[in-house]
């Protein structure tokens, strides 16, 4: 283009560049042909300092300058230059300016051409470049030889967008980014920024209005309650848990144990000497890998880490979905967390959220003026229980982003499973609505297609990419499949959390043990459905929130009772078909309700009943991971029969549990009455000796140390059916297994 053509009509054409509108300033600005010599090898390089009193061009040594002339009020300066001097060709040419007293050196950014690919941008906009996260956002890059960070946004609605930072006095007008067309993807490379810069993009959105938005696909962002992004690399770390990865890829997590320890990072435990009390991402590892592997868990799962801007939300309303929280570090802080905890043989899930993200203006909601990435009707875009956009799932853009997120979260931070929240608000289009408050599908149902369309591809891409990593659903319906896999019509979870097993325990222990037999049927009934999906027997922080009271507080009964219950559920729970979870604090039985502003009543492990809680819960994932029984057929019906689950007068049920090689069982007998029960006759499959391996009525555990001694003889006595049977000493609201050990 012309120099002519360019300065035609005064300031007219640098109008929008003086507003900080240019949507093309790399048409206006930067290193460009002049026709007006005719001289070979001549460029004319135009630059734009507003606040500069004078400007000079430099070749890239510095050592030759030629000044620059201002050709208008606006602060444009340009000036014709040899070329091969100057080293505009490739664009390593540099800016001297004064400016407020103070002479400044940089390169142009509007002399480096865009980095992203034309296909990388064609399938962003199919929804298939699932590494998308190593395109847009802000990349540390060297171009010809020049350091610097390429940032990328997508926002095609937007009139104009700018970086702004400390690096430009956070001036809209300084790096206004080049839009790539038809993408919609904004881009601009600065050279000489680095890690640890802070910025934002200052969107132009299309209904002209200026807001500054964090980026969608930063990997770090300042400490809450400030909302800037930070320039951050995640490739520097150096991995230690390949054997843990290679093992990982190796096993079937259906066949092994599973047993999870739920908790908050900000809430676990507290250093007093810190701001919020907020320890360390490496502080926490050391710690909770010594309290994991003391009460054998086998995988910690993490309430959401992803940057949120309030604490109160625990993490369930991000704003920042490629960045760790900063409350407890930096992103290498939170690798090695991750890399400790493989090196110690304990697996990380974390908690993601792609159902919903909040309304904070600085985050993805109305990100360019249009509902970019949530629905504009609020019949499919709000959610009417948490006042949040909800995404959507019909866009490919979005779909992209999210299932990107997925993978980005497994790749960078080398995370072994993610359990999706809400996953029943995304599927359902009704969800928590009233008629006349949700648009049905294209087929007149409730189902949400584009969500569904999304699950399945995040399933599928995450399994194929990273074998052995779980995806878990907290699904809370009878949608059926969820843990099936896609090609047999499933949504591809590798397991799902039995919210009706948790509901029907909770409420059948909530009851006075007098009145038990009359809801029998609500402790038995999950056997009806429990290889249906591949459950995972949840007791969440959901248990302990919001008026609930803890677990410990929601058993009935004098102090000793509520002890002896809550050691049954667990038993209960551990013996029960299904991978476990359970929230910190419950190991302990705090009375009080987690505050995620507080920490645990650690000063509870100072009294003997919670120790016992505590030694119980890690006796029985001992015995979990120590027994195949236990955990081999979690998900078939072979793995379990009852023995006797009809005896709803003593409220006594006992069953047996099976491993895949049929001579290995277990024989559980669970009391849920105070009455203890002497001679109780169980039937079991074989003669022999029998040892009681586990009795949650131990006094170890704080129990009344009812038992079976020695062990026990099977006589050839029919019971329940089967042709041999025990005779037991079944402890007040206690459970016993037994296993064999000898003819």
């Amino acid at each position: 283009m012309s120099r002519e053509a360019l300065t035609v009509g005064g300031s007219s054409k640098f109008h929008l560049l003086s507003l900080g509108k240019e949507s093309q300033p790399h048409k206006l600005l930067g290193p460009h042909l002049s026709n007006d010599s005719g001289a070979e090898g001549t460029t004319l390089v135009r630059a734009y300092f507003p606040k500069a009193e004078c400007v000079w061009l430099l070749d890239c040594g510095e050592e030759i300058s030629q000044p620059m002339i201002r050709v208008n009020e606006l602060g444009v300066f340009e000036t014709e230059c040899d070329s091969e001097i100057f080293g505009t060709a490739a664009g390593k040419y540099k800016y001297r300016y004064l400016q407020d007293g103070v002479v400044m050196t940089e390169y142009d950014p509007y002399a480096f051409p865009p980095l992203l690919s034309d296909e990388d941008l064609y399938l962003f906009n199919e929804g298939n470049q699932f590494q998308i996260y190593e395109k847009l956002g802000s990349h540390l890059r060297e171009v010809d030889g020049v350091a610097g960070v390429n940032f990328a946004v997508w926002a095609p609605d937007a009139q104009a967008i700018s970086v702004v930072g400390d690096f430009n006095g956070w001036d809209g007008c300084r790096h206004q980014m080049r839009k790539r067309i038809p993408s919609g993807v904004w881009e601009l490379f600065i050279p000489n920024l680095a890690i640890g810069e802070k910025y934002k993009y200052r969107v132009v959105d299309c209904n002209g209005l200026e807001c500054e938005k964090t980026d969608p696909f930063g990997f770090a962002s300042e400490l809450p309650p400030r909302t800037a992004s930070v320039v951050a690399n995640l490739e520097d770390y150096h991995w230690n848990d390949g054997d843990w990865i290679a093992k990982r890829e190796s096993i079937d997590n259906q066949d092994h144990a599973i047993s999870v320890y739920e908790f908050h990072l900000g809430s676990w435990r507290t250093d007093p000497a810190k701001p919020n009390g907020w320890m360390n991402y490496r502080d926490i590892a050391h710690q909770i890998v010594d309290y994991c592997k003391q009460l054998n868990f086998t995988h910690i799962e993490l309430m959401p880490i992803s940057e949120h801007p309030y604490t109160g939300s625990w993490g369930y309303q991000t704003v920042g979905y490629f960045a760790c929280t900063s409350r407890y570090g930096t992103p290498e802080d939170f690798m090695y967390f991750v890399d400790y905890c493989h090196q110690n043989e304990i697996g990380v899930i974390i908690d993601w959220v792609p159902a919903h993200f909040p309304k904070d203006a600085h985050g993805l909601a109305r990100f360019d003026g249009t509902a970019l990435y949530e629905h504009a009707d609020p019949r499919q875009g709000e959610h009417p229980d948490w006042n949040t956009l909800i995404f959507n799932y019909d866009r490919n853009e979005v779909r992209n982003f999210l299932v990107a997120n997925a993978l980005f979260w497994l790749k960078k931070y080398h995370i072994d499973g993610l359990r999706v929240d809400a996953v029943a608000s995304m599927l359902y289009l009704d969800y928590s609505r009233e008629d006349g408050e949700w648009i049905p599908n294209k087929y007149g149902g409730r189902e949400n297609l584009g969500a569904i369309e999304f699950i399945k591809k995040m399933n599928d891409q995450v399994h194929q990419a990273f074998p052995g990593v779980l995806t878990i659903a907290e699904e809370s319906t009878s949608w059926g499949g969820v843990s099936r896999p896609t090609y047999a019509g499933g949504l591809g979870f590798s397991l799902k959390w039995n919210m009706g097993w948790m509901n029907d325990s909770l409420h059948y222990f909530h009851k006075d043990p007098v009145h038990r037999k009359y809801h029998h049927d609500e402790l038995t009934f999950s056997l009806m459905y429990a290889f249906t999906e591949n459950f995972m027997l949840p007791f969440s922080h959901d248990e302990v929130v919001h008026g609930k009271g803890a677990l410990i507080d929601q058993m009935p009964g004098d102090h000793w009772q509520k002890f002896a219950n809550l050691r049954l559920l667990y038993s209960y729970m551990w013996t029960h078909p299904g991978k476990k979870l359970i929230f910190m604090g419950n190991e302990i039985g705090q009375w009080s309700e987690w505050n995620c502003d507080g920490t645990l009543d650690w000063s509870l492990c100072e009294h003997d009943m919670h120790v016992g809680l505590q030694k119980l819960v890690g006796d029985l994932n001992r015995m979990y991971r120590e027994e195949s029984s236990l955990h081999e057929q979690d998900f078939e019906s072979g793995g379990f029969e009852w023995i006797d689950g009809l005896n709803r007068e003593a409220s006594v049920v006992g069953y047996l549990r099976r491993a895949k090689d049929s001579n290995d069982f277990v024989v559980v007998c669970n009391n849920f009455t105070p009455a203890v029960h002497r001679n109780y006759r169980l039937g079991v499959p074989e003669r022999g000796r029998y040892l009681e391996v586990f009795n949650s009525d131990s006094s170890y555990y704080g129990g009344s140390n009812v038992g079976n001694g020695m062990g026990l003889y099977a006589e050839c006595i029919e019971a329940q059916g089967r042709p041999y049977s025990v005779n037991l000493s079944v402890p007040p609201l206690g459970s016993i297994v037994l296993k064999k050990v000898g003819e």
